[in-house]
């Protein structure tokens, strides 16, 4: 008796173990539910296989129920390999939902393409539908009379979905936006005639197609806040005039330096000249003595010689000025 309960219960065991792999490979409810959306799937071949082939059967019916319900036919094949390349079955469904609600023309294929390129497919149809308002940092550009401007533009983009893949993304509009705006500043004659009219930059970044190459059309571009910064021109101007009065005492003291050493080297010219002088000078004495001695020099002669200087000197003392005279008594 033992030996019987103790297989009836392994059986028990064993048959709710079958139930619950039954249940889990065959999902009964899922079928019944697809059924009465008028999904039709297969018990073994679609559900079951999608068991088999490691698909959440649970996300391909519902997403076909959904498209279903929205009058879009779905091939359950290309949700599974969508799934299995590891992409959003349900946001690309909800994507194509919208995009029909819209009056959108975007296929499978394209949705399916957006997403596995990394782009949110249901997003970008929002965006769509409803454009979005992005708005530039700062740009900070310089008009020909030297005047700094800061403006901040608000560009009114939607979303191009044929251009969606391999599109550039909002970087490179906001980066083209704040070229344009550097650009039409820095032609304008002057920073008045921008701020009197700030609707011409707006114009002429928006004529030149900036949104070429990227995912997104822009509607409008619309200059937000114009501020005048400060005056480049007059600082440019100030610190070129720092710089040549820098050059210019720099030369100015290059040629007083030339000057000094010149002077000084004069001075020492004079001085070796005054030392020649003074030596020659020191050696009359000594040929007078030579002079005396050889018998070439008599005493009347050198008295006449003494009587020649002293008539110079009193000569050149009366030629002289009477400014001089007193310049040499005060000396």
């Amino acid at each position: 008796m033992e030996t019987v309960t103790g297989f009836s219960i392994i059986i028990i065991i064993a048959a709710i173990f079958f139930l619950i792999l039954f249940a889990y490979f065959v999902p009964v409810g899922l079928f019944i539910t697809a059924y009465f959306s008028g999904v039709k799937v297969k018990i073994f071949k679609d559900l079951v296989g999608m068991r088999l082939r490691k698909v959440s059967p649970i996300v391909i019916v519902r997403s076909l129920i959904s498209a279903s319900k929205a009058g879009i036919e779905l091939d359950p094949g290309m949700l599974e390999a969508h799934y299995l390349a590891g992409g959003n079955v349900i946001k690309v469904v909800n994507a194509l939902i919208s995009a029909r609600k819209a009056d959108l023309n975007l296929e499978f294929d394209k949705a399916a393409s957006i997403d596995l390129a990394g782009r949110d497919v249901l997003e970008a149809v929002k965006m769509s539908v409803l454009p979005k308002v992005i708005e530039t940092p700062m740009v900070s550009a310089v008009a020909k009379d030297g005047i700094q401007l800061k403006a901040v533009a608000r560009i009114t983009v939607r979303a191009n979905l044929e251009r969606l893949v391999g599109g550039a993304t909002e970087a490179t509009i906001l980066a083209r936006v704040g070229e344009g705006i550097v650009s039409t500043i820095g032609s304008s004659n002057s920073h008045k005639a921008v701020l009197e009219n700030p609707d011409s930059i707006s114009k002429v970044v928006l004529a030149k197609g900036l949104d070429a190459g990227t995912a997104f059309e822009i509607l409008s571009i619309d200059i937000a806040d114009v501020d005048v910064g400060i005056n480049i021109g007059a600082i440019l101007q100030t610190d070129q005039a720092e710089a040549d009065l820098k050059v210019a005492r720099a030369k100015a003291e290059e040629r007083r330096a030339a000057a000094v050493a010149l002077e000084q080297e004069m001075f020492a010219e004079v001085a070796r000249m005054r030392a020649k002088v003074v030596e020659a000078e020191a050696q009359i004495p000594m040929a007078m003595a030579d002079a005396f001695r050889s018998g070439n020099l008599g005493v009347m002669d050198y008295y006449n010689l003494r009587n020649i200087q002293a008539d110079t000197e009193m000569r050149n003392t009366i030629a002289k000025p009477e400014s001089s005279k007193d310049e040499d008594k005060n000396g």
